[in-house]
């Protein structure tokens, strides 16, 4: 037997179809509570100046994987969006369309991932430029955390414009970036350095017992420069 649908099921249809589709994407507001301007930036999702205080609300698609957020500083572009930034550029380009330079604090996460979860965390392994707050917007699970002042404590040896280098962009070294595999490589001083700091984020490619966190898929977020 053919079905038919007429008018009035084939919007319902629609608005069905709609529905189930957007259930599980998220809303990521993207606050700057920094005194001075930073160039936020999402992969997916592109590039953005805010201003002090102002914020950006991105919706990201269902079962996103791989995905994070960053703040650039000290940036400048032109009318057609080319520029540098300091810390976290991205191919000297607004709006972004893949990873950006270290040193930049990383918010990352994916969506709708088994057992009906999300996945977030932040990371240090690219470095650290801005504090950020990763949380969701209500009390479903636990936010996340670096605000301390790495910058200004950074070791002499990490020390970047702007920012602070993970020891594995300045070293390149199994031991600090764990290129030989898992279990290749343990905390280091550097490390622990981030870790005693930032006890919630990512101080190396390994660290993940204490640096992975979830919540409910279909929760929306809220990422907050200097928290």
């Amino acid at each position: 037997m053919t079905s038919i649908l007429t008018p009035m099921s084939l919007t319902l249809a629609l608005l069905l179809s709609s529905f189930l589709t957007s259930t599980h994407a998220a809303t990521f507001d993207i606050v700057n509570q920094c005194t001075y301007t930073v160039w936020a930036a999402a992969s997916p999702g592109g590039g953005r100046r805010l201003d002090a205080g102002q914020t950006w609300s991105l919706i990201v698609a269902p079962s996103t994987v791989m995905a994070r957020i960053w703040g650039r500083t000290n940036c400048n572009f032109d009318a057609n969006g080319q520029g540098r930034c300091e810390t976290g550029d991205y191919n000297r380009l607004l709006n972004c369309q893949g990873w950006g330079s270290p040193p930049n604090t990383l918010a990352e996460f994916a969506l709708n991932q088994p057992n009906n979860l999300d996945f977030l965390d932040i990371s240090l392994v690219d470095g650290f430029n801005i504090p950020i707050d990763f949380s969701p917007t209500t009390s479903v699970c636990r936010g996340i955390r670096c605000a301390a002042d790495i910058n200004g404590q950074c070791p002499a040896e990490l020390k970047a414009p702007g920012g602070c280098n993970n020891p594995c962009t300045v070293f390149k070294t199994n031991e600090y970036c764990c290129t030989n595999g898992p279990g290749s490589c343990n905390a280091t001083t550097f490390s622990q350095f981030f870790k005693d700091r930032c006890p919630d984020a990512y101080s190396y490619p390994q660290d993940d017992p204490t640096s992975t966190f979830t919540c409910p898929s279909g929760t929306n977020y809220k990422v907050t420069f200097c928290p």
